[in-house]
């Protein structure tokens, strides 16, 4: 799997993350791996790891695109005008295209192009000051248990002490091994807690049908159905449209 850390440029345009060490290449979308040196056949060709994850990517999930504007609207602020703006402008289509298609002027074009570009400006150095300004040692040096791989509301409720933690767990599960919740507490620090617990009832890279994920979840607490859903609300589990598969993220 991939490291605990953000995710590069590389890493959200591609959709993908490569472990040079351990030689594999995983799907951001849902975590499948190519290991370095074996043989991969897809619709049938053969491919090595480095291009089947790139088959896979494309065959499975289609453009990145495309999934990144449909899946991360809230974290982009954009209007849909600017997000269908950057449709036509991935398509090619020339200003007086997109003018005529959209019902604007070609200057209007012009200026939300000058105004994109300003806006990647400001984000590399809003990210460049940033990284300079939050250095993680501080963090690690105050023993704050790290976040999980992809937490979707990163703030202060996050900053949970591993002695913090340790206190959470104690008061709210009344057994550990079998895991068995007492209560699901409405704090959001304490509830992010509790849920990366339960988290740890499911395999790294498995599927799950929804009957077993209730099925897991009915063993830990009764409201099994409220559990399932912070999984997903809160970046531990994530599942496709249909809801007939989940898995670990």
């Amino acid at each position: 799997m991939v490291s605990n850390k953000e995710r590069t440029i590389t890493e959200l345009k591609t959709g993908y993350s490569v472990n040079e060490p351990e030689g594999t290449w995983t799907c951001l979308n849902c975590s499948t791996s190519f290991r370095e040196g074996e043989v991969y056949p897809i619709d049938g060709r053969f491919f090595l790891a480095d291009q089947a994850i790139k088959r896979h990517m494309e065959m499975q999930h289609g453009d990145r695109l495309t999934a990144l504007l449909d899946g991360n609207q809230k974290g982009l602020t954009m209007t849909d005008r600017q997000i269908e703006l950057l449709r036509l402008f991935a398509a090619g289509q020339s200003d007086q295209q997109i003018a005529q298609s959209l019902a604007i002027s070609p200057s209007t074009v012009r200026h939300q192009k000058f105004m994109f570009r300003e806006r990647a400006r400001q984000a590399r150095l809003y990210l460049a000051v940033f990284e300079l300004a939050m250095d993680d040692r501080p963090i690690q040096e105050a023993g704050l248990v790290p976040l999980h791989e992809h937490a979707t509301m990163v703030d202060d409720r996050y900053q949970t002490t591993e002695r913090e933690r340790e206190t959470i767990i104690k008061n709210a599960f009344s057994s550990l091994q079998p895991l068995r919740l007492k209560l699901f507490s409405a704090r959001e620090k304490k509830k992010i807690v509790i849920l990366k617990e339960i988290a740890g009832q499911f395999e790294r890279d498995k599927r799950y049908t929804e009957p077993e994920v209730n099925e897991i979840l009915k063993a830990v607490y009764a409201d099994f159905a409220t559990i399932r859903r912070y999984l997903i609300e809160y970046g531990f589990m994530d599942r496709t449209r249909d809801c007939r598969q989940y898995w670990l993220l």
